[in-house]
């Protein structure tokens, strides 16, 4: 909304100071600073409203230390995240951006799966909340609605930046009077993403298949099945990461901070050329988004983090894995995620195996065994006798150095 204002007066009457929101850069740091107000100032007002309605957490006696102290803790709080995100990006982003417009119905729609989920849970008390069908269907439906999106809609293409004259020549001059020439192929509307560590790093999903004859649909129907597998793994991940306070909120901040910065020169000429990367026009809008999703994360820890005063439950988690797979689907760097999105992985994988083993050993000798104590992951160094708030701290360490080397993969190939 500001920013079409903004737009409007610069272009028609330039009134000082409207000229700022053209830059993504200021629209980035306005929106990390008014989705951490947010969350702070409109945060402790909901959690008021929680406790007033007694919608509290239902806490199974699992046998670790402390969880029945944090029976009756208002939940639901994913409210607060999905507001402190939305709120900043209807003020500062490009609405008529189809990014953006992806980015909001993914906000939105697996927030309402995660809302139906908690409001089961808590006023009709079933502790298993919605049937997991129903989940997988949403999940489905909106890495659905994203692959189709990126296949049809013209406005979503790339330009790759190569070395040769007989390329787009754009000429752009620095506010210092300096002038660079970065040579780009023409648009193209194809199932691109990066691979990690390769050099000339783009792989075309049409290249899985031999033979030349429709390469170009198959591969956008394999990248359609891409989308509907990432966003349903990364939501379920961000789902089962989400037990201990401060846990899937820290993590996912660090992760929204890397894709803020992919986001950033994925959609700026001069450094997707100087990183040999591809450039995605207009994708650069997601910074702002990011830099609300990263703010509202933060803001959310004020009274997330340990003692928690409030838990986001699934009507958070679910948006927040939502969000984090239709980032990384929309800059094209789904093949990353396993990196930067490490701790999920191994949260989830923690969980398959002890399923997957215990089933095993139950049917061979009779009684099922555990590879871990309890999982997922974060709960086994609770039964080993580690306090929270360490459990915590170790995972953002390592969630820190996953992202680090996340960023490292645009130089290192």
């Amino acid at each position: 909304m500001f920013y079409h204002i903004a737009d409007w007066l610069f272009h028609n009457t330039n009134l000082p100071g409207t000229g700022m929101f053209n830059y993504i850069s200021f629209r980035g740091a306005m929106a990390i600073i008014v989705s951490l107000i947010i969350a702070i100032i409109f945060g402790a007002k909901i959690i008021r409203m929680l406790q007033r309605h007694q919608i509290g957490e239902e806490i199974r006696n699992l046998g670790l230390e402390g969880q029945l102290q944090k029976k009756g803790t208002p939940t639901m709080g994913g409210i607060i995240i999905l507001m402190s995100i939305l709120i900043p990006v209807l003020l500062f982003c490009d609405l008529t951006n189809i990014y953006v417009q992806l980015m909001i119905v993914a906000t939105v729609w697996l927030g309402l799966i995660g809302f139906l989920d908690d409001y089961i849970k808590v006023f009709r008390k079933n502790k298993n909340g919605l049937n997991g069908r129903f989940k997988i269907v949403g999940q489905v439906g909106l890495g659905l609605i994203i692959g189709l999106a990126m296949w049809q809609s013209d406005q979503i293409t790339v330009r790759r930046t190569v070395r040769t004259n007989d390329a787009d020549k754009i000429v752009i001059t620095e506010k210092n009077g300096s002038q660079q020439v970065v040579y780009l192929a023409p648009s193209e509307k194809q199932a691109l993403t990066t691979i990690p560590f390769v050099k000339g790093n783009e792989f075309d999903y049409g290249d899985i298949f031999p033979f030349d004859n429709d390469k170009h649909t198959y591969g956008w129907i394999v990248y359609v099945l891409v989308a509907i597998f990432i966003v349903t793994a990364v939501s379920n991940s961000a789902n089962l990461t989400d037990g201990l306070d401060g846990l899937a909120a820290g993590t996912s901040a660090s992760i929204g901070v890397v894709l803020a910065l992919l986001a950033y020169v994925s959609g700026n000429i001069i450094y997707a050329n100087y990183l040999g990367i591809m450039y995605i026009p207009f994708s650069g809008e997601l910074f702002v988004y990011s830099c609300a999703f990263v703010g509202a994360l933060i803001g959310f820890l004020w009274y997330n983090s340990f003692p928690a005063q409030v838990f986001m439950g699934d009507t958070g988690s679910l948006a927040i894995g939502g969000i984090i797979a239709t980032l990384a689907l929309l800059i094209r760097k789904e093949f990353l995620l396993p990196v930067l999105c490490g701790i999920f992985l191994v949260e989830s994988l923690s969980v398959m195996l002890q399923v997957a083993w215990f089933k095993y050993t139950k049917k061979r000798y009779g009684e099922g065994r555990r590879i871990f104590l309890m999982a997922p992951l974060h709960h086994h160094y609770q039964k080993k006798g580690y306090f929270e708030v360490k459990i915590v701290n170790r995972f953002w360490i390592v969630q820190l150095l996953l992202a680090a080397i996340t960023l490292v993969t645009l130089k290192i190939r």
